[in-house]
C-alpha cells in the first residue's frame, strides 16, 4: 500500500476570492503576437538587406538613376519596417504583461514563499530604469518555481536563455538605432544597416525563446491546477494549451 503524497506547506493562505485561473487563453494570444513580432522582424531583415545592398553600391561609387530609385525604395521599406515593428511590439507588450500578471497571481496562490518580489513589480519592474535589467527575470523564475510540482527541483535554463537573449537584443538594438540616426555617409549607412540586421535577427531568436517560456510556464500551471496539490478547492480551469 502506497503512502499518501505529503501536503505541501502553503505558508500563506490565499485571500478570499484569489482563485487561480487558467492562463491558457492569454498564453495563446501572447504566442500569436510574438509570432507577429517575428513576422515584422523578418520583413525588417529584408529591408535591412536592401539598404545594405544599395549603400554598398554607393560606397563602391556606383551612380545613376537606378541606384537612386533603389535607394528611395530601400529607405521607404526601412521606415515602414520600423513602424510595423513598433506597432507589433506595443500590442505584444500589453498582452504579455496581462499574461505575466495572471501567472504571477496564480503562483502566489500556489506557493507564496517562493516569491522574492512583491506583486506590483510584475508590471513595474519592466519600466523602472536599471532594475528592469534583472527584476523581470527574477519574477519569471520565481513564478516558474512556484508553478512546478511541490518538492521537485526546477531549473531555469530556458528562462536564463530567454533573458540573456532579451538583454543582448536590447543593447544591440540601441546601438543599431544610434548608428542609424547618426549615419551621414554611404559607408556609415551601410554599417548602420548591418548592425540593424543583426539586431532584427537576434530579436527573432529572443521572440522564439519568449514563446517557449510562455508555453512551458502556462503548461506547468495547467498541470498544477489539475493536480492534488492545491491548498483549497478551486473552480474548474479553462481548457489546457493544445
Amino acid at each position: 500500500m502506497t503512502s499518501p503524497m505529503p501536503v505541501p506547506p502553503y505558508p500563506h493562505p490565499a485571500p478570499p476570492g484569489a482563485w487561480p485561473r487558467s492562463p491558457a487563453a492569454l498564453a495563446r494570444a501572447t504566442a500569436v503576437l510574438l509570432g507577429l513580432v517575428v513576422a515584422t522582424d523578418l520583413f525588417a531583415c529584408y529591408a535591412d538587406l536592401l539598404e545594405m545592398d544599395v549603400t554598398k553600391d554607393l560606397v563602391d561609387g556606383v551612380v545613376g538613376d537606378d541606384v537612386i530609385d533603389r535607394a528611395d525604395h530601400a529607405d521607404d521599406l526601412y521606415g515602414l519596417s520600423g513602424i510595423l515593428q513598433g506597432v507589433a511590439l506595443v500590442a505584444t507588450m500589453v498582452v504579455y504583461l496581462c499574461w505575466l500578471w495572471r501567472v504571477r497571481v496564480n503562483a502566489g496562490v500556489f506557493d507564496a514563499s517562493r516569491h522574492r518580489m512583491r506583486l506590483g513589480w510584475t508590471i513595474g519592474g519592466w519600466f523602472c530604469p536599471v532594475v528592469n535589467l534583472w527584476f523581470p527575470r527574477r519574477i519569471v523564475a520565481d513564478t516558474w518555481d512556484a508553478s512546478g510540482p511541490w518538492g521537485a527541483r526546477s531549473g531555469h535554463a530556458l528562462v536564463n536563455a530567454w533573458w540573456a537573449l532579451w538583454l543582448a537584443d536590447l543593447f544591440l538594438g540601441q546601438l543599431a538605432d544610434t548608428r542609424s540616426r547618426r549615419a551621414e555617409t554611404a559607408e556609415e549607412l551601410y554599417e548602420a544597416a548591418r548592425a540593424m540586421l543583426l539586431s532584427d535577427a537576434l530579436d527573432i531568436v529572443a521572440a522564439v525563446f519568449a514563446v517557449l517560456v510562455v508555453v512551458r510556464l502556462s503548461r506547468l500551471q495547467e498541470r498544477k491546477l489539475r493536480s492534488e496539490e492545491m491548498p483549497f478547492p478551486a473552480p474548474p480551469p479553462a481548457p489546457a494549451l493544445g
